[in-house]
């Protein structure tokens, strides 16, 4: 689940305010009558008695001192975002709450360090931090410590079976906002049960320049992974829309999408096992094309033989509309 990043910007600091919109924090609370001074700064979601999410209808804030107040917490909507204070920093009543509410639970921190424990509470931690701190540069390391909070993912290494040319086809070019590092890329597939590390446009080669914000990704049919568990067909993503970025060791990033391109280009089949359970994939036919070794290596699929061991992602339950259902799902 992608974690949430708030700022407290009460009393009003401008200096704070433009320091969390340029960290990317998801929202900021403000004293009344203090949005339109957000807006006049930059877009982004505001907390305030007269904001975008109420304070005391929409956000909930708690100070937790006691069992009674962790019972008051317990008993809010379901529907509500609790924002959680303690009398000092204790791990102990977010714990309580991760385990007993589960969802809905923002802790209010001081540090990165205190936001680090939060979001790993109970190896699933908060939903998100509201940092409070005048502090612009811890603004700014909390904020790096809520992206490496992205989704964990475990890959395994699928034994390639087949490889074989198709005829033309529309395959899907997903250009992101993001450069992408070495490993780096997105999860692809025909199923969304099985899917391949598909490399991103950052190698070099007397081909053609590099380019580090792209995934040639596959087929218009194929399911890509975007986040909190979700997948989309790669015909549906367009503009600003939010993907998943992985890399070889499964640590995820949201990535947003800045253009998509869907081009008539000669397609490939690929075919994998892993302890007998298949993968494919359909991906354009070219060399500049890659799936990823082990080792984080990428690999391209013109070079691809039987034997040869690719980094996938394999789940049991099957999708609908995109979210994972327990469900008999059979896609051949």
């Amino acid at each position: 689940m992608t974690k949430l990043f708030w700022v407290n910007a009460r009393p009003y600091n401008k200096k704070v305010v433009t320091t969390a919109l340029e960290s990317g924090a998801d929202a900021l609370i403000v004293p009344r009558g203090k949005s339109k001074n957000v807006r006049d700064l930059g877009l982004i979601k505001t907390v305030a008695p007269d904001g975008d999410l109420k304070l005391g209808e929409d956000v909930v804030e708690i100070t937790i001192s006691s069992q009674k107040d962790e019972i008051k917490a317990l008993r809010q909507p379901a529907e509500r975002l609790l924002l959680i204070k303690t009398s000092d920093w204790k791990v102990i009543p977010l714990e309580n709450l991760v385990a007993k509410r589960g969802k809905g639970l923002l802790a209010w921190v001081r540090t990165a360090e205190e936001a680090k424990i939060a979001l790993e509470i109970m190896e699933r931690g908060v939903d998100g931090v509201v940092l409070a701190t005048s502090d612009l540069s811890e603004i700014k390391r909390t904020a790096a410590v809520v992206r490496e909070q992205g989704e964990q993912l475990r890959l395994i290494q699928a034994t390639i079976k087949s490889v074989r040319p198709l005829g033309m086809g529309d395959r899907v070019c997903v250009d992101t906002i993001t450069n992408m590092r070495p490993s780096q890329g997105m999860l692809v597939g025909n199923s969304s049960s099985g899917m391949f590390l598909v490399h991103a446009e950052n190698v070099e080669t007397p081909y053609c320049a590099t380019r580090p914000f792209r995934v040639n990704a596959g087929a218009v049919h194929a399911y890509v992974r975007v986040p909190d568990g979700k997948t989309a067909y790669l015909a549906d993503i367009s503009i600003g829309d939010p993907v998943l970025i992985i890399d070889r060791k499964g640590k995820t990033e949201v990535g947003f999408v800045g253009r998509a391109k869907v081009e008539k280009r000669p397609m490939m089949l690929v075919e994998a096992t892993y302890k007998g359970k298949p993968l494919s994939l359909v991906m354009q036919n070219a060399e500049t094309i890659r799936l990823t070794k082990p080792g984080g290596e990428p690999v391209s699929i013109t070079h691809l033989k039987p034997g040869d061991r690719v980094l996938s992602y394999l789940e049991e339950a099957g999708r609908h509309f995109g979210v994972k259902i327990d469900e008999t799902i059979v896609e051949k």
